[in-house]
């Protein structure tokens, strides 16, 4: 079987109680542990600020839905050949958006995905932010607020897009691998796969 990371990944009895706890809460709702919370663990104290970050930028109430959050996702760990955020991202996506499609169709090209224009103003702004940030001016916070987003919202983009281009870029030199779980999650009715 090929490993899910190239440097050492530490075994669940071996970690800090915090981190167990953490990662077992999610094997328990997830049915699974996703391997990108073992592959970090390499690093204990880069792990918890991985996380705590993760959460602050994922769980926090305002103006993107969960789906929004992770089309995001997505489709910049597209842009940035990410196979492992696009995998496992996508699965949540396909979830949150009750969408069998839609992760595929925002990875390869969220122009042509089926998508309402509220969510194509958003990824055009995530995108420019993740391939070109240098570039964004005050048109492109205009064109989101044509689509109701506020400048927090966009400040919520951003954030997202920026956060996982470090985690794009980590789960690459890594070698993270995907969990197999992931592939079918929000494509299939449960119990039917």
């Amino acid at each position: 079987m090929t490993p899910i990371s190239r440097y050492p990944v530490p075994e669940l009895k071996d970690l800090p109680e915090d981190m167990r706890m953490r990662i077992l809460e999610v094997q328990e709702k997830a049915g699974f542990v996703p391997n990108v919370f073992l592959a970090l663990a390499h690093r204990p104290a880069e792990w918890r600020a991985f996380m705590a970050y993760h959460d602050a930028l994922l769980l926090k109430e305002g103006g993107l839905s969960k789906g929004d959050r992770e089309m995001i996702i997505v489709a910049t760990s597209a842009a940035n050949h990410c196979l492992y955020c696009v995998v496992a991202h996508g699965a949540i996506l396909r979830i949150y958006e009750k969408k069998p499609l839609v992760a595929d169709q925002v990875a390869v090209n969220h122009r042509k995905a089926d998508i309402p224009p509220r969510q194509r103003a958003m990824l055009d702004f995530a995108m420019k932010v993740c391939s070109a940030s240098h570039e964004v001016e005050e048109a492109d916070f205009a064109a989101l607020r044509e689509h109701g987003f506020s400048d927090e919202d966009a400040w919520d983009i951003a954030a997202i897009t920026a956060f996982f281009g470090l985690s794009n870029r980590m789960a690459n030199v890594t070698g993270m691998r995907p969990n197999d779980e992931f592939y079918l999650m929000g494509r299939i009715p449960r119990g039917k796969a």
